[in-house]
């Protein structure tokens, strides 16, 4: 499982904070209802040195999550990549690396209604390899239904969706599976816990359309038009039950699981029982694209140590490494008292 090294350093509210110095008060809103959106991003080796994945689109995907919720973000999108970049170069990441920026509501009070409460922002980054230990999985139908539409906006990433993604993974792993498949609310195919699923049928590709409540997963965007690319074609529609079972290959996709291999459904074999030769190559495609081997896709990577760094990235740097520990958290710590000190006489 996705592993959680700790890093020496954690962006906060603008500012480097050592990891232990990173908290957050117990009466923090997000806590308690789950009011915040997040994003998981991945930075992979290339010849470039370590490069970002996709930065742009996850943040750009973090913005439209806090709008759905009416969560002002403090931070443009291109102030969170280059604090992105920042955090890496200074925590001297060089290895592959998963990135979690987090938005979230403060302290303010235990009422519902958050628009008085203040947001934080804070990215945290640690060395990654695997999510999934197998090579191929055995999941399960859960007993759960995807939350959606109408109940929830499902295109955000939120906090508070995920406790759904708990149930149905613990209920999977409790019964002897990897990971589980939700329905929608109207018996269709959704997606995985915290992945988007695909079908292969006589060579052609099969996923959930946006309208069972899926995460716009920005992995299953790239594999969406690396496969067109490559001429591979690919149906978005609805996906019965009983489609799980019959179908040649199945896979996840997501930024922490990649191309994620199933190989049986509730005890049912998928095709051989091992990984086949599409989902072997769409991971093969995956793979060159990642890592900077197919040029057609550099756009996708933002590398973290440029041979000739831009001006705001390395002010940025020079700035935080002159700094003391101490004195880079104070103005932090004297927001963090601030928002939480008793109040009155």
């Amino acid at each position: 499982m996705m592993s959680t090294s700790r890093p020496e350093f954690v962006w906060m509210n603008g500012e480097y904070v050592k990891w232990e110095d990173a908290n957050v008060p117990i009466l923090t809103h997000a806590l308690h209802y789950g009011t915040a959106v997040f994003e998981g991003i991945r930075a992979y080796e290339t010849s470039e040195g370590l490069s970002v994945f996709r930065l742009k689109e996850h943040m750009c995907r973090l913005k439209s999550s806090a709008h759905a919720y009416m969560i002002e973000l403090p931070y443009s999108e291109s102030e969170l990549c280059d604090a992105a970049r920042a955090l890496l170069a200074k925590n001297e990441m060089r290895t592959s690396t998963y990135i979690r920026p987090i938005a979230f509501k403060a302290v303010g009070g235990i009422n519902l209604d958050f628009r008085a409460v203040p947001t934080w922002v804070a990215i945290v980054a640690f060395p990654y390899e695997k999510y999934f230990e197998k090579e191929g999985l055995d999941v399960c139908v859960s007993s759960w239904r995807k939350t959606g539409e109408p109940s929830v906006p499902s295109l955000a990433k939120a906090s508070g969706h995920y406790i759904n993604s708990v149930l149905a993974k613990v209920e999977a792993a409790q019964n002897g599976f990897d990971e589980a498949v939700f329905l929608d609310h109207r018996g269709f195919v959704s997606e995985g816990s915290g992945e988007n699923i695909f079908l292969v049928k006589q060579q052609i590709l099969h996923t959930p359309s946006l309208s069972a409540g899926i995460l716009e997963g920005v992995t299953r965007d790239t594999l969406r038009t690396v496969a067109e690319d490559h001429g591979l074609k690919l149906q978005e529609r609805d996906i019965t039950r009983g489609e799980l079972y019959t179908c040649d290959e199945a896979f996840f996709t997501g930024t922490a699981a990649e191309i994620s291999p199933i190989v049986s459904i509730d005890k049912r074999r998928i095709g051989e029982g091992r990984p086949g030769p599409v989902t072997q190559r769409i991971r093969r495609l995956y793979s060159e694209v990642v890592s900077g081997n197919d040029e057609r896709y550099h756009h996708w990577l933002t590398p973290v140590y440029r041979r000739v760094e831009s001006k705001t990235f390395a002010a940025a740097t020079a700035t935080a490494s002159s700094r003391s520990s101490d004195s880079c958290r104070t103005n932090w710590q004297l927001q963090f008292w601030e928002w939480t000190r008793p109040q009155g006489p």
